[in-house]
Order: C-alpha cells, then structure tokens, then sequence
C-alpha cells in the first residue's frame, strides 16, 4: 500500500526528527489510521538508521610535500613575466588564425547588418538651421516680379507660384523699368 503524497515529506522528516512538535504530533495521529503511511515510515527509517550506521571516512589530507609543490608552482607562474604571457597568446592566436578569422569576419559583419538595420536617417540639419519665412500676405496678389518674391511664394507653395507666374504672364508689362539688387552698377564702377 501506497502511502499519502501529501505526507510523504513529513514522513520523511519524521524519520530523521526535524518535524516541529505539532507537525509531528499531527502526523502521528495520521499514521495510526493509515497503513500506506506507516509502512513508508518503517522503510525510511530502515534507510536512516543503516546511513546513520555506516562509518564515514576521515578526510583526506594531503601531504606537506604536495603542498610545497602547488605553492610552488603559483609562484612560478606569478613571476611569470608579461612579457612571456603575450608571447604565449601571439603564438596561440597565430595557431588558431583558421578558426579565428572567420570568427572575426562573422562578428564584424554581424555588426556591420545591426548598425545598418537600426540606422534612421535623421531630419536634415541645414533645414533645422534655417529660421522660419515669413508668410506672404495674401492681401497682396500682384507681387513685383523680382526672384526674392518667387522664392517665397515657392517655399510656401509651389501652387501659389504656378498662380503667380500665370497672372503676371497674362497681364501687360508695365513701363517703369523694375531695379534690382544685381542689375544696379556699384557705386565706383563707370559705364
């Protein structure tokens, strides 16, 4: 007969006494009912009393020469030079380029497709740098033709341009010459 999976850990610790008083009372009162739980609390306590009978072996211990010989051996490899440990890795890493190489190769371009895959190009900043236009009035429609005013109404819209042009090209030119910054001479200059 089986005994009760929710006693089988108590019964365990019963055996070896580390039950708390009132657990151990409590299941005491279980085990004179149940047979399933009194027959694995017998085979435990077949097992605990034979490990407690077995005879433990004293601890190794290692001899002063074995002892002087480690110490040794440490202090040897602590003196060991820098030098001496660079050589060694060199030569291991020379020997083992094979392996090396494709490893080095793989990781870098497994960083080379990271850096790529998570780059977003930023906003530009010669945009950002540039302060904001002034709005052209629409209260104005004729604008004077000059290249100033058609870079503003462009840079608000480029339909506001296409309506500009096509007024100013469906009206008549007006007498009176139109000066610019460009088409004046400098001041010293002679004709």
């Amino acid at each position: 007969m089986n005994p009760c999976p929710q006693n089988q850990r108590l019964i365990v610790w019963l055996a070896v006494e580390a039950l708390e008083p009132r657990q151990e009372s409590d299941l005491r009162a279980h085990l004179e009912t149940c047979a399933g739980c009194r027959g694995y609390l017998e085979e435990v306590s077949r097992v605990s009393a034979t490990l407690a009978r077995a005879s433990i072996a004293p601890p190794i211990e290692a001899s002063d020469g074995f002892h002087r010989r480690v110490l040794g051996a440490l202090r040897a490899e602590q003196q060991k030079s820098a030098w001496a440990r660079t050589n060694a890795t060199v030569r291991w890493l020379t020997a083992h380029w094979r392996l090396l190489l494709p490893i080095g190769v793989a990781g870098c371009a497994l960083i080379a497709v990271t850096y790529f895959h998570s780059w977003q190009p930023g906003p530009d900043r010669r945009l950002l740098a540039t302060p904001p236009r002034e709005p052209v009035l629409e209260a104005k429609q004729d604008l004077d033709p000059t290249l100033s005013n058609y870079q503003t109404v462009a840079n608000e819209s480029l339909e506001k341009l296409d309506e500009l042009l096509a007024r100013q090209g469906s009206r008549n030119p007006s007498s009176a010459p139109i000066y610019t910054a460009s088409s004046v001479p400098p001041a010293g200059a002679s004709d």
